[in-house]
């Protein structure tokens, strides 16, 4: 395959053999590097380099001003601003939100060269208009709005101006000054401008190479196939199109450069697949199946990346069969993990409160990777900080707290330094530990790490010298919308050999280059092209008026692209996402249904591509005991085993085998907000406090009204032992807090109504019981241990009472049938019963004892107390004595389950909670 730039260089060597009197001028930088090296294939001696010029370094040659970078161009606009007119302005954070979208305006009225006067006299007539106030009296905040759009001519002036006199300009400022220097520029021409490549054209482009090729020995090669110009509506052809017919130099001559290779044979697939991340999935493997199957069908590729999030997915995906690839590309500095560190950090900073450092702001910053290298580069535990942190509840954590745990010498300690919401304290922190960073031996190994800090440390000391510059970055806030600002314009330049290996690249990039393999991804609406997207001050209406772009010209732009990447390649793989997404792209492009639409092409295949997604049965788990596991039930047993433990058991038998046995709990973690079970070890232990003076004495109103006035003090003390540094001042906690109080309020005062007509009398409180239980077939003891909440006399009846914070219900402490309290675990409760029950005959061991057992649930007052009964059927008489009889029947039960347990035949096997 000969490429468009060959068939052009040949082309002028043929005519101007010298080729040290020739200045070629090109779309972009990218493609003067394979022109040079196909230069240097096409000659043969030692000749003169002709020069070679993006257009945008001709431009700006010829126009004797340098490109401002975007960072400077947003202060001398914010500037600008600032120095007309006298209403209210906005504050600099503020500005940075929509001065991105003024410079582009500004950049696009110069680049079209259109009269920006009558331009900005429009838009604030129709603001005049538009503005939503009735009043003919006009408020402050209309009035300060229109003063805006009033004052956009002035401001537009002033940074044109400022940008003047400092020999700077931006893009579009330096393209409307080419324009005014041209005549100067012409008549120091003495080499031949040979300008290939070009397509859409703003106005002062369009003037300057016009006026070149009238007046000098110029030419121009267009790269298009005849077929995109014959056809009066194909959008790949609309801008060359209208330059033939409205171009002097080139009214009724035939454009130089054309080449008739787009209906050559090619193999053309369309792929659907699923997802982005399916789709870079998928280029990997094409890529594989290639490499192996049609090795030379790669020696000149390029993967073009419609949406080009994807690059650092597709690098991990790059099969290891490929041996050079080549980035033709940048990556965005910010989708870095550096950059998301910084950010993270400056977040935290600008979030610190009177209170401190919200706890959820401190572990995002201490689980990132970059801050996990510096703890453990500087030996200092950063789980030391974490665990102290979640046992201790600190929703917030001061300074103080954090220099307990850090030395103050260490490099970490920066990550926590207070910058009193200066950002030049923090700029300065940054500093040195970007150079602490760099200096960790895994970064010093990887020369990717090694370049994202170097780029990070030129930016960190540019914002530095803005900051010094520029008194309105005077807080955190600020700072950070500059950062975020920054990091969405910055990218980090690969440096690659672009004449070798795969190319990757993105659309734009790969202008003017041609490729036999090409495989397109995200070809979907919305990506390619773009969409109807409008991010500017200036009405629809008015851009068409005034000749400014809008999406109609913006996705020729990308059908030319697109097309012109078919045109010479044999091998066309064209991907597009099937799954439409309002993030990530709509359907299937337009660009993909005007191919399938040309009656011409034969040679494209349509297929989806079906992910091979193996269909995976999911299996209950099962953990078969091993001797060392069944070593381990049987020490369990000899400790004891709870009755919370065996109702785990009857639950799921796994959570039984992980929890109670390996001791597998969650992980520790900061209570924002009370958790379940700490609420209900307050309210136990809280209970347990203010009736322990009572025990042995029978209940009164009197006594039970003199326990009542010590609940709030008492539940307090509660909190704070059990609840550590918890918050309670305020939000959920605060609600939980009183919430407490309520339940035990009302718990009492149901006490003081009940014995009214009964009598009650404390016997125990908080009763640890521990017995020895002998099963059929198993040689080695076990035990059955537990605490009792509450031993009560009740009109002579013994009754062992369980608190429950949670909700329980009559049906589940009730049962008709013995076996289902091992089968289902509804009946958890009288199973738990049954325990304390057994537990409480074989400690006191008397003739003829008989009690009754029951539940107090907290959230079920209106019940009562739900005592456990045996009923003879549905609708029977109940039950609720515990006698000799009860206990033996139960122990058969439980004796049953625990040989279950501890069987080395029986696995334990998940149940479907």
């Amino acid at each position: 395959m000969q490429s468009f730039i060959e068939d052009v260089i040949k082309d002028v060597i043929s005519k101007n053999p010298d080729t040290g009197k020739v200045i070629y001028i090109l779309p972009s930088k990218r493609a003067g590097v394979f022109l040079k090296k196909i230069l240097s294939k096409t000659i043969s001696k030692t000749v003169l380099a002709p020069e070679i010029y993006s257009i945008e370094d001709f431009i700006e040659k010829v126009s004797n001003l340098i490109t401002a970078n975007t960072t400077t161009q947003l202060f001398e606009l914010y500037n600008a601003y600032l120095s007309v007119g006298d209403y209210e302005k906005e504050s600099f954070d503020s500005f940075l939100k929509w001065g991105q979208i003024l410079l582009q305006d500004f950049n696009e009225v110069d680049r079209y060269l259109v009269d920006a006067s009558t331009l900005y006299k429009n838009i604030e007539a129709i603001q005049e208009v538009n503005h939503w106030s009735l009043n003919l009296e006009k408020s402050e905040m209309i009035e300060n709005y229109l003063h805006f759009w009033r004052y956009l001519e002035e401001i537009y002036n002033q940074f044109n101006t400022n940008l003047i006199k400092k020999g700077l300009g931006h893009q579009g400022l330096i393209y409307r000054t080419s324009v005014a220097q041209l005549t100067s520029y012409i008549a120091q021409i003495t080499k031949q401008h040979i300008f290939l490549g070009f397509n859409a054209l703003n106005s002062a482009e369009s003037i300057l190479i016009q006026t070149i090729l009238e007046k000098t020995d110029a030419t121009i090669y267009w790269d298009i196939d005849p077929y995109f110009l014959q056809d009066t509506i194909h959008d790949a052809g609309y801008f060359i199109r209208n330059y033939q017919n409205t171009w002097g130099v080139l009214k009724g001559k035939t454009l130089n450069g054309l080449t008739n290779h787009y209906y050559t044979k090619k193999h053309i697939e369309i792929i659907g697949v699923p997802k982005n991340i399916s789709q870079v999935n998928y280029v990997g493997n094409l890529l594989y199946q290639i490499q192996n199957e049609h090795p030379e069908s790669l020696s000149n590729a390029a993967i073009v990346l419609g949406n080009e999030e994807l690059l650092n997915p597709l690098l991990n995906l790059i099969p290891d069969n490929i041996s050079a690839t080549n980035i033709t590309m940048g990556q965005k500095l910010e989708s870095t993990p550096l950059a998301s560190f910084f950010t993270n950090l400056i977040d935290f900073h600008e979030q610190k409160t009177e209170k401190g450092w919200f706890y959820k702001n401190l572990l995002n910053l201490l689980t990132h990777s970059y801050a996990v290298l510096l703890f453990d580069a500087n030996e200092v535990s950063a789980e030391a900080l974490l665990t102290k942190i979640k046992t201790n509840n600190w929703s917030y954590i001061s300074s103080s707290q954090i220099e307990e745990l850090i030395p103050t010498n260490a490099t970490v300690s920066l990550l926590f330094k207070d910058t009193n919401n200066n950002p030049n304290h923090l700029i300065d922190n940054f500093l040195v530990l970007v150079q602490s960073i760099r200096t960790i031996e895994i970064v010093k190994e990887n020369a990717l790490l090694l370049e994202q800090l170097y780029k990070f440390y030129t930016l960190f000391n540019q914002l530095k010298d803005l900051c010094a510059t520029f008194s309105y970055i005077n807080n955190l806030k600020s700072f950070k919308h500059l950062f975020k600002q920054l990091l969405s314009t910055e990218t980090l330049d690969f440096q690659g050999n672009p004449i070798e290996g795969i190319q990757i690249m993105g659309m734009l990039e790969s202008r003017l280059l041609d490729f036999e393999t090409v495989i397109i991804t995200s070809v979907n609406e919305g990506v390619l092209p773009s969409g109807k997207s409008n991010n500017s001050f200036i009405p629809f209406d008015l851009k068409i008026k005034n000749g400014l772009p809008t999406y109609k010209e913006k996705d020729a732009v990308y059908t030319y692209h697109f097309y012109r990447l078919l045109q010479r390649a044999k091998n066309v793989y064209i991907l597009y996402n099937t799954e439409p997404d309002a993030l990530e792209g709509g359907e299937k492009s337009r660009l993909i249904t005007q191919l399938l639409t040309d009656e011409n092409r034969t040679d494209i295949t349509e297929y989806i591509a079906t992910p091979q997604i193996q269909t995976v049965t999911r299996k209950n788990e099962t953990i078969f005991k091993t001797k060392s596991l069944v070593s381990l039930i049987q020490e369990k047993a000899k400790k004891g085993f709870s009755p919370s433990s065996l109702s785990n058991y009857i639950r799921n038998p796994i959570d039984f085998y992980k929890q109670n046995l390996l001791n597998i709990n969650d992980v520790l973690q900061v209570e924002e907000t009370l958790a379940p079970n700490t609420f209900g070890t307050i309210v136990h232990d809280s209970l347990e406090e203010l009736y322990t003076p009572l025990v042995g004495i029978n209940l009164t109103v009197e006594l039970l009204n003199g326990i009542k006035k010590n609940i709030p003090r008492i539940v307090t003390l509660n909190f704070e032992k059990t609840y550590k540094d918890g918050n309670i001042s305020s939000g959920k906690n605060y609600i939980s807090f009183h919430v407490i109080l309520k339940y035990i309020q009302t718990f009492i005062d149901a006490e003081i109504a009940v014995i009214a007509d009964h009598k009650i009398k404390i016997i125990a409180l908080e009763q640890s019981l521990e017995i020895p239980i002998k099963i059929k077939g198993l040689d080695f003891p076990i035990k059955l241990k537990g605490k009792l909440d509450r031993v009560d006399e009740f009109d002579g009846i013994t009754r062992i009472i369980d608190y429950k914070t949670g909700k329980v219900e009559r049906r589940n402490v009730e049962i008709m049938d013995w076996e289902i309290l091992s089968e289902e675990y509804q009946y958890s409760k009288a199973f738990q019963l049954l325990c304390y029950g057994l537990m409480f005959f074989k400690t006191y061991n008397k003739e003829n004892l008989s009690i009754q057992a029951g539940i107090i649930s907290l959230k079920n007052f209106a019940e009562g107390t739900l005592l456990f009964a045996q009923k003879e059927s549905a609708r029977g008489v109940k039950n609720h004595i515990i006698d000799a009889n009860v206990i033996h029947d139960f122990e058969q039960i439980l004796g049953q389950l625990i040989t279950e347990i501890c069987n080395s035949e029986i696995p334990f096997t998940e149940k479907e909670v």
